[in-house]
Parts: structure tokens; sequence; C-alpha cells
């Protein structure tokens, strides 16, 4: 069973474990210093998982922002471990940030998630998030 914890501060394990982790969901891993802004950040919620052997296998972002519609979540940057995956560590990392969005007081959690990534997508349902009709747009600013 993983161990969730959130991160206050980034140290050399945090900043090496997400160079390790964010490349196996996209491209470029965060600097040390974009980490430590992101963490910084009003709204922010960044969980890792770590393993019996406290390795960090795991991380996930809550963002949580207020609108005049009321307190809006979104999970982003789900990412386990390959080595890690198929243990509950993804479960237990979206649990934890419905946790946390839940005591904030928001009364939804969005995310999205690509199609080919089939067995977070089976994750997700199975956690109750449901598909939505919508229309999701992307304006590129760079390159």
């Amino acid at each position: 069973m993983a161990n969730i914890t959130e991160i206050t501060q980034i140290t050399d394990e945090i900043a090496a474990a997400f160079e390790r982790l964010i490349p196996q969901l996209s491209g470029k891993y965060p600097s040390r210093a974009e980490l430590a802004e992101i963490v910084a950040s009003q709204g922010m919620t960044v969980f890792v998982a770590r393993d019996p052997q406290d390795a960090i296998v795991g991380t996930l972002t809550l963002a949580m922002y207020r609108i005049p519609t009321g307190l809006h979540a979104w999970i982003e940057d789900v990412v386990v471990d390959e080595s890690a995956r198929g243990q509950g560590i993804g479960e237990a990392l979206c649990r934890a940030a419905l946790a946390r969005a839940k005591t904030a007081g928001a009364r939804s959690v969005d995310l999205t998630s690509r199609p080919s990534r089939e067995a977070a997508n089976r994750l997700y349902q199975r956690l109750g998030f449901e598909k939505r009709e919508t229309n999701v747009y992307r304006y590129r600013l760079t390159d």
C-alpha cells in the first residue's frame, strides 16, 4: 500500500522524482524552481505516493480555484512509475485529491485523460468519474 503525502517543499529527492516521473506522462519535466513555484501557489496541492521502501513512485496535482459559480477543482498530471503500476497507487492518489477537494468545499472534481491511457481511464470510471458531453478547446500561445 502506498503512503500518500502532500509536498510542502522541494528537496533533491522530490526534484529527482519529478525528473523521472513526468517524462512517463509527457515531455519536459519541471525545473526545481518551477516545482517550488507550483508548491507555493495558493490553490495547488501536490501529492506524492511512496512505496513501502519509502521511494516516490507517483504524483498527482490538485488545482483548486474560486470562480463566480463556486470552487472549481481539477486533477492534473497523474503519473505512477511504470515499475509500480497496477498496485492501487493511482487510486490512492486520486482518493487523496478527492478528499482534499471535498474538505475544501468543491462540489465536483474534473480531469481529462487521453483515450490511449486505457488503464487510467478505467481507473477514473471505477472511481466514479463520468464522461462529460463537452467540447474542449485549446488555443496555443507558443509553438
